[in-house]
């Protein structure tokens, strides 16, 4: 049976590479949105990861909580086996911008296949955030809609607040499950657009929908339609809307479709030697946001006359010069992201790739093992990465002591988490940084030296503070610092 698992998780910090789940909570329903099983998970704090200060102001779960719950390595092999159930779409709130992606990283550094719940056994996922730009735009009698300092609000505990769709404190993650469920019973009100945009989380559907919008014109690149671009990531005041121009596929990401932002002033100014900072596009997967509208009146009307204007303005000129436009095309459709040198091995998962079959069966043979056989079966991963994976999860998730090359790889691994000065840290794909416990201690200096602090705040972060320097001996910032 088909069925919608709607979750949410709270983090210890916003690097999906580096930082971990520590609640997961999650609503099972039927198409009709019944509830079929509730799941409520709560994830021990790994020794290794130091919690993002302004992440625990949000969630509020403070140390002596993160100290309970189950082993990251065991939470998320059953996280990963309730995602992957058969014929399960996973649905959340912004989950396509972080909490999958989360999910992404923790079943990758745990070695199980970390895309399978995407597709697997008629598996998939949607994300109700760009529904609600939809529906506040096109069905707003759904909902009442929240603003903040005059501006269009979509954040769900705004929603939920406003509409009673269930009981704060928000961000826990079970409450947040609950509202998203509510939610998504008030969308499924109007069934023929709820249905609509379920529909557009499916990669055939979505790209249907897009080819079947007849080009507005043709260069020598190919086709170029006119579409009005929906996402969050456009901001309130731009009503989550912007229109944009066709550029096709990138030539170095081939899951990619590239769409020139029409409404950005920067363009009316570009010339062929400045496209890099003139030009913006959005890229695009199939089956994910942002959703591609038709030009039709009744969505472009919703632009407001400035950037209605300055797009068509746009659009003019990138006709009547084919040029500018095909150097634009050619610049976007070539473009690499910049190389990370030495990226963490907890953050590689986009730079390795997939995993080949023989090393998930190597994979799946090693998680049934019993843990005391397992370091032995390490050297017959034919993968260097997976070996040294597989040797973070023992000693992260497992007491030691451990055969001298993973308390090797242990010693060196805490070295670089909580490095003397002037030795940088670990970084991700990104080039981030990974928090060290003296980057963390220094953010929560800034915090408390803050005269608006409040009270709660303050003991909540001094608590950290202290967790922070028994848990790695890490001195407190200097005077300068403070």
């Amino acid at each position: 049976m088909k069925t919608y698992l709607f979750y949410d998780l709270e983090t210890t910090g916003l690097n999906p590479a580096f930082d971990q789940p520590i609640q997961f909570a999650a609503i099972r329903t039927d198409l009709d949105l019944n509830e079929v099983e509730r799941y409520d998970l709560a994830i021990a704090l790994r020794a290794d990861v130091v919690p993002s200060p302004h992440a625990m102001r949000v969630h509020r779960i403070g140390p002596q909580t993160l100290s309970g719950g189950r082993g990251e390595y065991e939470a998320v092999r059953w996280i990963h086996a309730l995602v992957n159930r058969p014929q399960t779409i996973s649905v959340g709130y912004n989950s396509l911008g972080f909490d999958d992606e989360f999910l992404r990283f923790a079943f990758y550094r745990n070695l199980l296949p970390p895309y399978t719940h995407q597709y697997h056994h008629e598996c998939g996922r949607m994300d109700l955030l760009p529904f609600a730009a939809i529906y506040r735009l096109f069905k707003p009698a759904v909902l009442k809609w929240p603003e903040n300092n005059g501006r269009p609000s979509l954040k769900l505990e705004a929603l939920a607040g406003l509409n009673q769709l269930a009981a704060p404190p928000f961000h826990t993650a079970m409450n947040d499950v609950v509202a998203l469920v509510a939610l998504a019973r008030r969308f499924k009100t109007e069934a023929d657009t709820w249905d609509y945009l379920c529909g557009r989380f499916d990669k055939g559907v979505d790209q249907d929908c897009i080819r079947q919008t007849t080009p507005l014109f043709t260069s020598p690149a190919g086709p170029h339609r006119l579409a009005l671009l929906v996402s969050s990531e456009f901001g309130g005041t731009n009503a989550h809307l912007a229109p944009a121009l066709g550029l096709g596929a990138s030539t170095a990401y081939a899951n990619q479709r590239l769409w020139l932002r029409l409404d950005l002033p920067e363009l009316a100014h570009a010339t062929v030697a400045d496209v890099p900072d003139t030009t913006r596009v959005v890229r695009k997967k199939y089956g994910e946001p942002p959703l591609v509208l038709p030009p039709l009146d009744r969505y472009w009307t919703q632009l407001d006359l400035p950037r209605r204007t300055l797009a068509q303005q746009n659009l003019d000129r990138l006709q009547q010069e084919p040029r500018l436009l095909a150097e634009i095309t050619a610049y976007h459709r070539a473009y690499r992201y910049p190389e990370v040198p030495e990226v963490d091995p907890d953050a590689a998962l986009y730079d390795h790739g997939f995993w080949q079959k023989e090393d998930l069966a190597a994979f799946d043979r090693w998680h049934q093992a019993p843990v005391e056989a397992r370091p032995a079966q390490i050297d017959g991963f034919g993968d260097p990465l997976a070996r040294l994976l597989a040797m973070r999860i023992l000693f992260r998730n497992f007491p030691g002591p451990h055969p001298a090359p993973i308390e090797e790889a242990r010693r060196k691994h805490f070295e670089r988490i909580d490095p003397s000065p002037g030795t940088p840290p670990p970084v991700d794909y990104r080039g981030r940084p990974r928090l060290t416990p003296a980057a963390a201690r220094e953010q929560i200096a800034g915090l408390l030296s803050q005269a608006d602090i409040t009270e709660a705040d303050r003991r909540l972060l001094s608590d950290l503070d202290r967790f922070i320097a028994e848990r790695f001996l890490t001195p407190a910032p200097g005077p300068a610092s403070r």
